[in-house]
Order: structure tokens, then C-alpha cells, then sequence
């Protein structure tokens, strides 16, 4: 039934063939389970897609995305990654609390207020009122202009949030005194950065994934395996633009990747208990074995 679309999706996406495998096996249930979610559904629901770097979240959301508009649902589709605060906003809470909180990416460094707030807005059945859904542009590490914000007309049967920690359980205090891996050693000494990380998840993410109905975790087998991907999809970028300041060298790509490398752990050890449909991956990106979705 969904077939051809997912074809084009493949082709379009320049996917490999595998991915049809494993949409037609695993996707077009979850789909199913989806708009059994959504007929049910007395408010509008809200489904989480959570996965580390490279695990296929974006694509799997977008391909959920343009089968689900086959049978006439508003879906609304974003990424956490969407309400980052601005570059200037993070070089104020780098000057203000932590050096590391220039770079984007962990918990305290998303607008969760403006987060919240739009999901209120498209959570409102009555709401006939144009909503804005600000997006992010990491060529420049800064937030669009609102007049290229994503435009919404309400009201929404759907809406799908994906990003690497969407779903997070709160981290436990005490895991924190002992640093992680270098970065933290060296550039967290005292443990002020995940202090304030683990704070603001806690504080400010909990209420936010408490709204998620159906939460899908694209599990990676390792977090070694995330780095190995992420350090194939630099090689790749090299070759086809040559050496540029904006790609990152192998101890480069170490030194950032360890930034997400304590909560990613915490996610890979705690997600698969909490989500409702885990997907468990190999290093070939593969899904090798399903949950909950029998």
C-alpha cells in the first residue's frame, strides 16, 4: 500500500536499498500503530522519535511524515533541534555559567518556554489561528529569521518531535562527581557544566516529554558505533568538498562528540525501558530486532 512512497522517499533521500527492507517490515506497522494512536486519541497526540547522531531519526520522521499526509492528517513535523536558543543567547549563558555552553546541543541549550508554548498552541483543537514553529540553521549556528519560521495551519491531527535525547529520563545526581571521558576532566573541573545540564533536563525537558504519547527510540549498539559514524559521514563530506574549516578532524570530531557522550549513554541505558517501540540497530544502520510493535 505504501510502497511506491517509500521508493521515492529512498531514491529521493539517495538512501541505500536495505532501508526498504526494513520500512516495509518495521515503518508501515509503526505507521498503523500511529493512526490507531491518533483515532483514539481524545487530544492531539504527540509522538516522540529519539535517537543518537546517525541513527536515521530524521528520515525515519519525514517518511512518517508523507505517508501519514496519504490519509488526510495534519501532521506537524520538528526537530528539538528547532528551538535552540540563538548564538547570542549561548554566548551569554557561556559567559554567565560555563564556557562549554557555547556549543549547542545539550539540555539548557533549547528554548524550552517557546518549546512549550507551541505545543500548546498546536494542541489546541479549536485553534483556527496561523502558528509559527521557529527552525535553526546550523551552517551558521543561529536561529532563522521568523519570516523563514515553518508555517502551520491548525488544526493539527499530529505532531511528531524528534532529537537525540527527546525522551530523556532525569539524570541521578550522583552519577555526575566522576567525569566521563576528557572533555569533562579537563574543561569541567568542578562539574558545573552537568550540573547544569542535569538541572535543566529535570527542571525544564521532564514536563515536556510527559506530553509524548507514543515515544520511538532508534537504539545504536553502541556509543563508540555513534562515534565511527559520525567520524564516516566527516571522510565522506571531505571527499566531496574537499578540506574546509568547517569540517572537523578525527580528534576534532573526539573532542565534540564527548560533549553529548554522558547524557547519550544515559539514553542508550535507560530509553529501551522506557520507549514504547525500540528499534534496535547494527553498525550497518539495520534494524535487527523490534519492540512493541507486536
Amino acid at each position: 500500500m505504501y510502497s511506491q512512497i517509500i521508493k521515492d522517499f529512498i531514491n529521493g533521500e539517495s538512501l541505500p536499498q536495505s532501508y526498504l527492507v526494513d520500512a516495509e517490515k518495521y515503518f508501515i506497522p509503526l505507521v498503523n500503530l500511529i493512526i490507531n494512536k491518533t483515532n483514539q486519541s481524545e487530544t492531539t497526540p504527540i509522538v516522540g522519535i529519539s535517537g543518537a547522531q546517525g541513527t536515521g531519526k530524521t528520515s525515519l520522521s519525514e517518511l512518517l511524515e508523507k505517508i501519514l499526509k496519504t490519509k488526510d492528517l495534519n501532521v506537524v513535523k520538528f526537530s528539538i533541534d528547532d528551538f535552540y536558543l540563538t548564538k547570542m543567547e549561548r554566548q551569554i549563558l557561556a559567559i554567565n555559567v560555563h564556557p562549554l555552553l557555547q556549543t549547542r546541543g545539550i539540555p539548557g541549550t533549547h528554548d524550552t518556554v517557546l518549546l512549550s508554548e507551541k505545543l500548546d498552541q498546536l494542541a489546541k483543537l479549536n485553534n483556527n489561528n496561523i502558528i509559527q514553529v521557529p527552525r535553526f540553521n546550523k551552517a551558521t549556528d543561529d536561529r532563522y529569521s521568523e519570516k523563514k519560521w515553518q508555517i502551520i495551519q491548525p488544526p493539527a491531527d499530529l505532531i511528531i518531535i524528534e532529537g537525540w535525547f527527546v525522551g530523556a529520563p532525569p539524570l541521578d545526581p550522583d552519577s555526575l562527581e566522576k567525569p566521563v571521558n576528557e572533555l569533562e576532566a579537563a574543561e569541567d573541573i568542578d562539574g558545573k557544566w552537568r550540573n547544569f545540564m542535569t538541572k535543566q533536563l529535570e527542571e525544564n525537558y521532564q514536563s515536556i516529554f510527559d506530553q509524548i504519547e507514543l515515544l520511538i527510540f532508534l537504539k545504536a549498539p553502541s556509543f563508540e558505533q555513534i562515534f565511527e559514524w559520525r567520524n564516516l559521514q566527516e571522510k565522506k563530506l571531505r571527499k566531496r568538498v574537499g578540506h574546509s574549516q568547517n569540517l572537523m578532524s578525527k580528534p576534532q570530531l573526539a573532542r565534540f562528540i564527548q560533549h553529548y557522550e554522558r547524557l547519550t549513554r544515559h539514553c542508550l541505558r535507560n530509553l529501551p525501558k522506557k520507549a514504547d517501540v525500540v528499534f534496535n540497530l547494527n553498525e550497518k544502520h539495520q534494524i535487527i530486532s523490534c519492540l512493541g510493535l507486536d
